[in-house]
């Protein structure tokens, strides 16, 4: 019993093998592969000339190659003066500045920022304050009728008063 399996399994792996090489008979049929067989190599032998080496790198010392060798011309070097000018034109230290502001280079104080944004609004605080004495002293004028220097000079002391706290 063991024999006929093992017959059986033959003769399945040469029905398998036959169906592969048939694939790839078709497969290279369509893909016009060059890989093709050795039966078919012979027949380029025959008849169908090879393709031609070429010798780039090195002469061939055999007399038959040297006749199929194809000349390959040397390449030329490139002009570099004029890139080299520009890379040492544009590499050119620019010139350093001699004067040096030393408001610039001093540190800052630490609260330099928090002034810088409160100065707006101290801007319109100041322009309010000055329209509140101005309408102050416009008051007292109309009230008392007394010297308009009396009443400048009674109105900016209390101001004033205020800057020295």
């Amino acid at each position: 019993m063991a024999s006929t399996e093992v017959g059986k399994m033959q003769d399945e792996a040469n029905k398998r093998k036959e169906r592969l090489k048939a694939m790839r008979d078709r497969q290279r049929q369509l893909e016009g592969d060059v890989n093709e067989p050795p039966d078919k190599r012979a027949n380029l032998d025959s008849g169908e000339s090879l393709p031609k080496p070429i010798f780039r790198s090195y002469k061939p010392q055999d007399e038959r190659l040297k006749e199929q060798s194809v000349e390959v011309e040397k390449p030329k070097p490139v002009e570099v003066g004029d890139k080299v000018k520009d890379q040492l034109e544009a590499a050119r230290p620019e010139p350093v500045v001699e004067e040096v502001d030393l408001v610039n280079l001093a540190p800052r104080k630490p609260d330099w920022d928090l002034k810088r944004d409160v100065a707006k609004k101290l801007e319109k605080l100041d322009r309010r304050t000055q329209r509140a004495i101005a309408e102050l002293i416009r008051d007292r004028l109309q009230m008392g009728n007394e010297d308009l220097a009396g009443v400048v000079s009674a109105a900016v002391q209390p101001a004033a008063d205020e800057d020295d706290d």
